[in-house]
């Protein structure tokens, strides 16, 4: 009954898919006479779509069953000293062959079905109800790798149990692309890692290298694993330069630009002419007669090697959005790296201690994790406003878009001329491409908030959201757990009481906010200070 129930399904869903292309074909009976033909064909086309990001996840959930159930059965009717290998290297072909596919990518898909079924049961029911995709349930999976049965729970939870203690805020996991997931994933585990971040970037820092991959057609990769704030700033400062080398007669885009700076300034003379606040001066196409062509060594009009010191490059922005107490030096909370995501405190203190001119400090509230506010009025939106959009939106407000780079663009929702204003609730970050898009079609924004971007109507009359940054309550120091009532050390509470001041009041037993930072008495550097003095008194 088992095997004519399964073959029932899979004729009723041959059924199905024989109407869907009959509709596509225009051979189906769906058509409404009464309505335009195009519009309805587009419309009932989109829908199918939509059912089809709903369907494929339930045949991949479908799939991943199957071969799970299907290696487990083997091995329990294996016998019990029959070695492991050979048996596993059995049910890795079978299942290739079955789905024609090449072995090592079986034996990739058996292992993420048997970490679906057996470690992230959120995740499976997240599939199974079409919710996620597939690229999302393999995210989930490497994500949660190097983590012990507690983390990985967590970690699903947080994104997918709604219940959860302190779910994902913004956009669902399913409704973002993968990619995305990934990344705010991928944030989500740095910060909650039971490793400390400080320790593994410890780790990885003795990993840098650089290294050389040869390719075909002529062509080779060469990539660097550095620290990410040294890479994050050699990203922007060579999209800078690229940025200021395209004009009306350059013919290369610029990726191709971002390739040729970086190979000049490795491969460069280095006569480069350094000015007084560390960037470098000269030519480019300015006064001294020499213009960038492309290729190191090549000769300019100035007859010598072209090299990048040459040209003038403005400085690359990046931010660190820090919680107060990290900078502080309280907490060990990692900071938040624009475009990449959380480093350790460490490093975000040395970069804005140690005058990083290009690094834009960014400070958090310590009671709900916002950020705070650094802009102001204008007719034109402010540098300091393009800042908060950076910090608001992320990215490109555009579903999907993972565009972080500085060539976006600041874009007004309603425009000045028709009544809008220049403040961050009117404003939104747009990618080159969507800023086309948006006017030259009818894809028309939404409004914003202050704390979250416009989402989308299409010319269909579908309304998308944007994806909203999922900032966290920052990690506060012993002293102000909300849980707990702040207590001085002895010495400071004796030199409260030596003054005539007792300790601030104790709260209730039922007290479980966030303490008034205004009233906790000495602050946290005069009680370190205090203690340090003190410490063998």
């Amino acid at each position: 009954m088992g095997r004519a129930a399964v073959a029932k399904a899979f004729a009723d869903i041959d059924a199905a898919y024989a109407v869907l292309f009959a509709e596509l074909d225009g051979t189906g009976s769906g058509a409404d006479p009464d309505a335009d033909p195009l519009q309805d064909r587009s419309d009932f086309c989109l829908d199918i779509l939509a059912g089809t990001a709903r369907s494929e996840p339930r045949m991949a959930a479908v799939k991943a069953l199957a071969a799970s159930t299907y290696a487990d059965n083997v091995h329990a009717m294996a016998a019990p000293d029959a070695p492991a290998m050979p048996r596993e290297a059995s049910v890795a072909a079978e299942i290739a062959c079955v789905l024609t596919i090449g072995p090592r990518a079986a034996s990739a898909f058996l292992s993420d079905s048997h970490e679906l079924t057996t470690r992230l049961p959120l995740t499976l029911s997240a599939l199974q109800a079409g919710t996620i995709s597939w690229q999302h349930a393999r995210v989930m999976v490497d994500e949660t790798a190097s983590l012990d049965p507690a983390g990985a729970a967590a970690l699903e939870a947080h994104f997918l149990d709604p219940a959860a203690p302190h779910p994902a805020g913004g956009c669902p996991a399913g409704e973002m692309p993968a990619s995305r997931f990934r990344h705010k994933a991928r944030i989500w585990r740095e910060r909650h890692h039971q490793e400390s971040i400080e320790e593994r970037h410890a780790k990885g820092v003795l990993d840098r290298r650089v290294e050389y991959t040869p390719d075909r057609d002529g062509m080779a990769w060469l990539s660097a694993y550095l620290p990410a704030d040294q890479a994050a700033a050699t990203w922007n400062r060579i999209t800078a330069i690229a940025r200021g080398l395209q004009g009306p007669d350059e013919q290369r885009t610029l990726t191709q630009i971002r390739a040729d700076v970086y190979a000049a300034a490795l491969l460069g003379g280095g006569h480069s002419r350094s000015t007084g606040d560390g960037d470098t001066a000269g030519g480019g196409g300015g006064g001294d007669g020499r213009a960038f062509d492309g290729d190191a060594g090549r000769k300019s009009s100035g007859g010598e090697a072209w090299n990048p010191g040459q040209v003038p490059t403005p400085r690359a922005e990046v931010l660190v959005t820090v919680p107060v107490f990290a900078l502080l030096g309280a907490t060990e909370e990692p900071a938040m790296l624009d475009g990449y995501g959380p480093i350790p405190a460490s490093m975000a203190r040395d970069l804005l201690a140690n005058g990083a001119g290009s690094f834009h400090r960014v400070l958090v509230d310590p009671r709900d994790g916002a950020q705070l506010e650094i802009g102001r009025k204008s007719y034109r939106p402010t540098e300091a406003m393009r800042r908060w959009l950076r910090m608001r939106d992320g990215r490109c407000t555009f579903p999907g878009c993972s565009n972080q780079s500085l060539d976006n663009e600041a874009d007004h929702l309603l425009a000045w001329a028709d009544g809008g204003t220049t403040g961050v609730s009117n404003l939104r970050q747009l990618c080159p491409r969507h800023h086309r898009l948006k006017h030259a079609s009818t894809w028309t924004p939404t409004p914003a908030t202050k704390n979250e971007p416009p989402g989308w109507i299409s010319p269909s009359g579908r309304h998308y959201t944007s994806e909203h940054q999922d900032w966290e309550p920052p990690i506060l120091p012993k002293e102000l757990q909300p849980a707990m009532a702040p207590k001085p050390s002895s010495n400071v509470a004796a030199k409260l009481a030596s003054t005539g001041c007792g300790p601030p009041p104790a709260p209730p037993d039922n007290f479980h906010g966030h303490p008034d930072l205004a009233h906790i008495g000495l602050s946290l550097g005069e009680d370190g200070l205090e203690r340090f003095l003190h410490a063998h008194a």
